[in-house]
């Protein structure tokens, strides 16, 4: 019993450990590593990530999988930074429909929330697998953020606007103080509400949550409207920072996203994970790509890198998966 429960924590703090360990390391290789300006440096990079990661969280815990995360965030950033800029003609009327900075933030957000939305219709509603679902979507958000720029960037949208992604309140940057709010947020959505718990049923036994009573439908419905909305965030975020929104934004994002809660321990087989444990997965592959830059690793090895950490991410979880059924 008492080797059981060992194991059990070492796999519970793994992540921890191996996070810790990169730190060590990276102190130990880079004089550049343990600063201040370094740290929120890194802070700053992760925060996009782990808006898009918190949906994607939410989405694995249920039993599904969201390819079309990073195209929405460059269609949602896309369309408050043309609202912004440009605002909204009214056909037939000859007027134009003027957005403030909030306006054009809610809509780039309702964007997100309603890309995700679709998702999840289809996948409830036409019983499509997740993976072809939201693939189709990526797809989709892609063209329409082709077709609402004309493939050129939207660049000059204010400073107001840009406090988003390069302010700071009492010496934080905004992009943190966003990301420890949804962190917060969603650590109490998952862990002390009914919805949250949900979640964790769906994923952990789809059937068996609807011989319960539950409309697993409507709850799905609701992740997938949610990981669109987080996304939604994440591309203000990145539009804000860039002061402009570029038609090929978020561009492979998901991929980072699926590792960073991969590796913080969400099983992807739905139903096992935590917020906390993609704050890691988020923490480790930004400090992961902090030190391979600072020791100036080529690019190109960095993917290599990153690749391969996603693979022994994904071992160690069906390892565990195998431990927890003998």
């Amino acid at each position: 019993m008492s080797e059981s429960k060992s194991t059990f924590s070492l796999r519970k703090f793994q992540s921890l450990f191996a996070l810790g360990l990169m730190v060590i390391a990276l102190s130990l290789l880079s004089d550049n590593f343990l600063t201040a300006d370094n740290g929120w440096n890194i802070l700053r990079q992760i925060s996009v990530n782990l808006c898009l990661s918190i949906g994607m969280t939410l989405v694995i815990l249920s039993g599904g999988i969201d390819l079309s995360v990073g195209a929405i965030l460059g269609l949602a950033g896309a369309v408050a930074a043309g609202l912004l800029k440009n605002g909204l003609a009214l056909g037939g009327l000859d007027a134009r429909l003027e957005f403030t900075v909030t306006g054009a933030i809610v809509a780039g957000i309702v964007v997100g929330g309603a890309a995700g939305w679709f998702n999840g219709f289809a996948i409830t509603r036409f019983r499509l697998p997740p993976f072809v679902a939201t693939l189709g979507m990526l797809s989709i958000a892609r063209g329409l953020t082709m077709l609402w720029t004309g493939g050129f960037p939207v660049t000059s949208l204010g400073s107001t606007f840009g406090f988003l992604g390069t302010g700071a309140i009492l010496g934080m940057p905004m992009p943190v103080w966003i990301m420890l709010a949804l962190v917060g947020i969603f650590v109490v959505v998952t862990r002390r509400t009914r919805f949250g718990r949900h979640i964790y049923a769906v994923g952990g036994n789809e059937r068996a949550a609807r011989l319960t009573g539950l409309n697993v439908p409507r709850i799905k419905l609701a992740v997938y409207t949610l990981a669109g909305a987080l996304a939604g965030v994440a591309g203000l975020i990145v539009t804000a920072r860039l002061d402009s929104a570029q038609p090929n934004a978020g561009l492979g994002y998901e991929l980072d996203s699926i590792a960073a809660v991969v590796i913080g321990g969400t099983s992807l087989s739905g139903g096992r994970g935590s917020i906390w444990g993609t704050v890691l997965g988020c923490l480790i592959i930004g400090v992961l790509n902090n030190g391979l830059f600072l020791l100036n690793v080529s690019p190109f090895w960095q993917q290599v890198i990153k690749g391969g950490v996603i693979l022994l991410a994904v071992a160690i979880d069906k390892m565990n998966a195998r431990g927890r059924d003998s």
